[in-house]
C-alpha cells in the first residue's frame, strides 16, 4: 500500500476529474450526479471536498464531507468516497478519507456520519451509530450506519440525521 498520496482540497479545476473518479468508481452517474447537485446545496462546506493524487499530480480519489444533523446537532455526511478502479486498495480512498476528517477538524466540526461497508470504515475510528442512538429514516443494515466524534470531549449526540436535499432522504 502506498503511502505517498498527496492529499488537498478541490479547486474549482478539479471539477471535471472529480467526476470522472465518481462515474468510474460506480456503477450508474448517481454518485457524480450527487456531488454535482451537493455543490450547489446549502450543505456544501467550501474546504470539505478532498481530492488524492498520485505523484505526477493525477487526481485518483475523492471524498467529500457535508452537512447534515443528528437531531437539531450539526454533524457532517461522508460521502461519495470515489477512487478510480485502477487505483483501489493502494492506500489512496484511506488519505483521501483522513485528509478530510483531518480538514473537518481543523474547521471546529464535531461529528461525522457514514453509511458504508461496516468493514471499511471502523479504521477511522467510526462505530455503530446504533449504539450512540442514532438512526436514519432509510431501511439500512445497523452495521452500515456509522459515526464518529472528532473530539472525544463532545460525545456523539443521539438523533435521527437528516440529510441535505439532494440525498433525497
Amino acid at each position: 500500500m502506498r503511502t505517498d498520496w498527496i492529499t488537498r482540497a478541490e479547486t474549482g479545476a478539479d471539477i471535471p476529474a472529480v467526476r470522472e473518479i465518481e462515474l468510474a468508481a460506480f456503477d450508474t452517474p448517481l454518485e457524480a450526479d450527487l456531488v454535482d447537485a451537493l455543490r450547489a446545496d446549502a450543505a456544501w462546506i467550501d474546504g470539505l471536498s478532498l481530492v488524492a493524487a498520485d505523484q505526477e499530480g493525477r487526481l485518483v480519489g475523492h471524498a467529500l464531507l457535508t452537512r447534515c444533523h443528528i437531531g437539531d446537532t450539526p454533524a457532517l455526511c461522508l460521502g461519495p468516497v470515489a477512487v478510480l478502479p485502477t487505483h483501489q486498495n493502494t492506500g489512496a480512498g484511506s488519505a483521501v478519507i483522513r485528509a478530510a476528517l483531518a480538514a473537518a477538524e481543523s474547521k471546529g466540526e464535531r461529528y461525522v456520519t457514514v453509511l458504508g461497508h461496516p468493514a471499511y470504515y471502523p479504521r477511522f475510528g467510526f462505530t455503530r451509530a446504533s449504539d450512540h442512538g442514532i438512526t436514519v429514516t432509510l431501511d439500512v443494515p445497523d452495521e452500515a450506519l456509522m459515526a464518529l466524534t472528532l473530539d472525544p470531549a463532545h460525545p456523539l449526540p443521539s438523533g435521527t440525521i437528516h440529510y441535505a436535499p439532494p440525498f433525497g432522504i
